[in-house]
């Protein structure tokens, strides 16, 4: 091997020190990143909710293919490729390890059949099941834990069951402390990974955690160790990531600030606001609104509940997405309430769950497919309010930056009167100088300037890409503020 004089080493090392340290310093110096390439971006879904909520019920296997149909000709091209089902539905039908196979015994088809349709068609089904529930049913027909001689039995108590106390129940919650619980839960993440599923919604889990809801009280078991909430947690990542499942938890305490949630399970979706329920603006800016709980949820309006839990979302396996619930368009009273719910969701790093229907929709699928707004998603965007206090108008502004460097803002009016909203570039975002501005949702460029004000009409928005004239133009003595008070 030759060996390289000395003074050529050492002039390569310099030069190579040089680089890094340039590197490092256009990573660090002037930009705050709020998105990495390596982040999970949330998903973009339809869901059967509105059909179930609304009839409470199951949704009829014809009526689950109309709405595969329609999304497919309106969304899939946007980046909508996930049908994912929900509650409701029986659990009559299981496999040899007690496994739930179809959303119905109505239905012709079962859970393997249609994950197989969809992904003919280039989309994937979304799961709605908790790997903690065991099926009475398959525990009282012998089922076997999956890879084991393990009965079920072994793995359940028969008086801690999902409501119990309030319905005659036919799901028994896993005792975590048992032998073959843990391959139970990890084998129902498998099962459904091996026809295809990549997405898991698991939900009730604060009744899990400590057998307690604010409105019916005592539903289960008030003593389980919080030891057991924290392994179920674990198990559940360790086999989502194993099998790679998109984990989305529902119905989460968040106790601590979320801290169980972030140790065992960081990374995943949690949910931050009460069910959609009948939709409108009431559910989605003024339930409860500023008002925090010591409960799931602990603010009741998804509005509320991004701005509150914005510290804990954005790019980091111990960083979580936010799930502001389903989206009704049809519920809402005007286009500027619509795009603000979008909106918000987007600025957030949210979730964007569509429930409207073929036969609801009407004129709106438009909101749902505004390319400018959905390259944040695209992007792995997560903004922050320049308040966490729901109380503070100062929330009501939101702020980020897209992985090339380009400013995202958000500014909204929640209020029942038209309000202004003003941002200010060097003071807000760190930028010197000019800085070219586009309004994402009239798509339209705004010309250049150095602040923005404008007069917001109740409920709505403006969403803005700020970019500055020149990559330069950012204040040298720190990086921008990160807006989370």
């Amino acid at each position: 091997m030759k060996v390289l004089p000395a003074i050529v080493r050492k002039s390569a090392l310099i030069i190579f020190l040089g680089l890094i340290l340039a590197l490092i310093s256009c990573e660090t110096l002037n930009k705050d990143i709020s998105s990495q390439n390596n982040y999970v971006r949330a998903p973009l879904n339809w869901s059967v909710y509105e059909y179930c909520y609304t009839t409470d019920g199951f949704i009829p296997e014809e009526e689950w293919e109309a709405n595969i149909n329609w999304v497919e000709d309106n969304f899939k091209d946007y980046g909508y490729n996930t049908i994912c089902i929900d509650g409701w539905g029986d659990v009559s039908s299981f496999n040899k390890n007690g496994y739930r196979t179809s959303h119905s015994t109505e239905w012709t088809h079962d859970y393997a059949w249609w994950s197989s349709n969809l992904e003919s068609r280039g989309m994937e089904l979304g799961m709605y099941n908790n790997p903690l529930w065991v099926i009475m049913a398959a525990v009282d027909a012998g089922c076997k834990v999956a890879g084991t001689d393990i009965p079920l039995a072994d793995i359940v108590e028969t008086d801690d069951g999902f409501g119990a106390g309030k319905w005659e129940c036919d799901q028994l919650w896993v005792q975590a402390d048992r032998p073959g619980a843990e391959e139970y839960v990890k084998g129902y993440i498998k099962f459904y990974a091996d026809m295809g599923v990549e997405y898991l919604r698991v939900d009730f889990l604060s009744w899990y955690e400590d057998g307690w809801d604010k409105n019916l009280g005592v539903v289960g078991r008030t003593d389980r160790p919080i030891e057991h909430y924290q392994t179920a947690l674990r198990w559940m990542r360790e086999a989502c990531d194993e099998y790679g499942v998109f984990l989305s938890l529902v119905m989460p305490h968040l106790k601590n600030h979320g801290e169980n949630e972030l140790e065992y399970a960081g990374g995943s979706m949690i949910r931050i606001n009460e069910d959609t329920g009948s939709g409108g603006w009431q559910r989605f800016s003024e339930m409860d609104r500023g008002t925090p709980h010591d409960w799931w949820s602990q603010y009741y309006n998804a509005f509320d509940g991004f701005i509150f839990w914005s510290d804990i979302s954005g790019p980091g396996g111990r960083q979580m997405i936010l799930d502001g619930d389903f989206i009704r368009l049809n519920t809402f009273e005007n286009d500027d309430e619509r795009k603000t719910i979008v909106s918000l969701m987007l600025m957030a790093g949210g979730c964007v769950t569509i429930a409207d229907r073929y036969n609801t929709i009407g004129d709106l699928a438009w909101i749902y497919q505004n390319t400018e707004l959905l390259a944040l998603n695209s992007d792995g965007f997560v903004g922050t309010p320049f308040s966490k206090d729901p109380l503070n108008v100062e929330s009501q502004k939101w702020k980020g930056q897209l992985s090339n460097g380009d400013f995202v803002v958000g500014l909204f009016n929640r209020e029942d009167e038209a309000e202004t909203r003003s941002i200010h570039f060097l003071t807000d975002l760190g930028i010197t100088g000019n800085a070219a501005v586009r309004d994402l949702w009239e798509h339209e460029d705004l010309g250049m300037m150095t602040s923005y004000s404008i007069s917001l009409e109740p409920h709505s928005c403006v969403i803005l890409k700020i970019v500055p004239e020149d990559e330069g133009n950012y204040a040298s003595n720190a990086r921008p503020p990160n807006g989370v008070d």
